[in-house]
Parts: C-alpha cells; sequence; structure tokens
C-alpha cells in the first residue's frame, strides 16, 4: 500500500524533523525598529498580570522583512515595555506576519500573538517606509530617511513575555473561560546586528478597530534604525497565571473575541 501522508510518522522521521530545525543557518532580515515613550496609563492598562509597567512607558514596533529562501516573509510586532519577577522586556500586543507557516509555530508553541497581516519594508536610496496593515487599514507606519550609521552592538538577548492559553471547548470550561490554566512564556532571544543606520523620520498611527494601536500614542520619539540582523531563540513556561486575571484580556488576541465560540452547526462537518 502507497504511504498515507496522513497516517503516523516514525520516531526516527519525527527526531530527523527536530535535527533539521536545530541545524538551520542563520537567517537575516532587514528591519526597520522604532521606539518612542507613550502615555504611562495606556501602557499600564494593556499589561495582564504578573506584568507590570517598567521605569519608561515606552512602545517599540519592528518591521522586517526575512530572507527565507524560497520563501520571503514580512514580520512585525508591536510591544510595550513590561517586568516580570526583576526581569525587563517587551509584551507583543499584535505580530502580523504574510504567511500562515510564520504564525503557526509562533502561535501554537510560545504563545505568541501573531495574526496573518501586510508587512512592507522598502527602501529607496536614503528614503525609508515601513507599514503594519490589516484588513485594508495601514495602522502603523514609519517614514523617513537614513540619516548616517550606528555602531555595530554587541550580540544582545532580549526577552518577550507571551500567555500561551486555549479558551473552553464550551465556552466555559472549569469556569475560567480556558481547558487548561494559562500559562506565562519568557522567550529569550539572543540578537546579532550586521549593519545599522539611524532614520531621520516619524510614526504614524491610525485607528483601526481591529488593531487600536492609536491608543499607545507618540509622546516623545526615542528613535528609529534600519539594520541587518539574525536571531535564534528559546521560550520557558515560567509560571502558571490566575485565569480569572487574564481573562479581561485575552480579547487582545483577536479580532473579535466573540470568535473564539466559533464553531460548525451541529451535524455539520
Amino acid at each position: 500500500m502507497a504511504r498515507v501522508r496522513y497516517g503516523a510518522r516514525t520516531g526516527a522521521e519525527i527526531a530527523a524533523a527536530r535535527t533539521a530545525v536545530s541545524r538551520l543557518p542563520d537567517i537575516w532580515s532587514t528591519g526597520v525598529v522604532a521606539v518612542w515613550e507613550s502615555d504611562p496609563d495606556a501602557v499600564a492598562a494593556v499589561l495582564p498580570p504578573p506584568l507590570k509597567p517598567t521605569g519608561r512607558p515606552l512602545v517599540r514596533v519592528n518591521i522586517s522583512k526575512v530572507d527565507l529562501p524560497g520563501y520571503p516573509l514580512g514580520a512585525g510586532s508591536f510591544a510595550v515595555a513590561a517586568a516580570h519577577d526583576g526581569i525587563e522586556g517587551w509584551y507583543p500586543l499584535v505580530m502580523p506576519m504574510t504567511h500562515e507557516r510564520a504564525l503557526v509555530g509562533g502561535r501554537e508553541v510560545f504563545g505568541e500573538p501573531k495574526k496573518l497581516g501586510e508587512v512592507t519594508v522598502e527602501r529607496e536610496g536614503l528614503v525609508v517606509r515601513a507599514v503594519l496593515a490589516r484588513h485594508g487599514i495601514e495602522f502603523v507606519e514609519v517614514r523617513g530617511a537614513v540619516s548616517g550609521p550606528l555602531p555595530l552592538p554587541e550580540p544582545n538577548r532580549k526577552t518577550d513575555f507571551y500567555f500561551k492559553f486555549l479558551p473552553a471547548v464550551d465556552g466555559s470550561g472549569d469556569g475560567s473561560g480556558f481547558d487548561a490554566g494559562p500559562v506565562l512564556v519568557h522567550c529569550v532571544r539572543n540578537e546579532k546586528v550586521r549593519k545599522l543606520e539611524r532614520i531621520s523620520g516619524d510614526v504614524v498611527l491610525r485607528e483601526s478597530m481591529y488593531d487600536p494601536v492609536a491608543d499607545l500614542p507618540v509622546r516623545e520619539l526615542v528613535g528609529i534604525t534600519i539594520g541587518e540582523k539574525t536571531t535564534d531563540q528559546k521560550g520557558t513556561v515560567v509560571e502558571r497565571v490566575d485565569a480569572q486575571a487574564l481573562l479581561p484580556y485575552i480579547h487582545q488576541r483577536y479580532d473579535d473575541p466573540r470568535q473564539i465560540l466559533d464553531g460548525p452547526p451541529q451535524g455539520s462537518v
């Protein structure tokens, strides 16, 4: 009988797949990063416990194109500064990706808030424009001109915070709204930069009911850069979190929170 492709894989096949992933070469991306100080009350309002604000109400947007062989990818992240258990890092609110393949691992393994979207990074001479868009709305635009090179930073480590959870099948679960207790993930990234330039420009946040980042306005621009970097990442579950405390924030993950109760009508397939 021919191989049934939906059938079980052998242990050897599973091990080979894991080995192939662990041996991936460095993958370089070209990205625009903008950081600004925003309204401290707004930054605090989007942080689910046990995350807490840091000393500065910073917001960071990262808009990149990734040179995957035969599979170019646009990737974005809109995040606020956060701290947990003495560690400072970033809590992403939305991470647009241009391909479904980029969603699966991040969303299902790490709990990243990834969504399909449009990601643009354009450069003509010194002029740079980078955009995050979904549902036809360019909700973040970074624009400007390269004003000079910057010294390359040493390789460094950065931490992102994610909440990994599954909404309850029946809408209530054990009363918490989840099938199992949600967990907080620390995702540590080791980053190397091979090119970095300063951009003189600005950040435009546009109103979107799906991605309401305009609630985190630019009060003071810290800086904009364009650069080439590569990263690896490793996630760790650091603690189980209070389901009732997290529940008011899970709408951040969805365009319409009611969709988590969507399902096929009885008797359908």
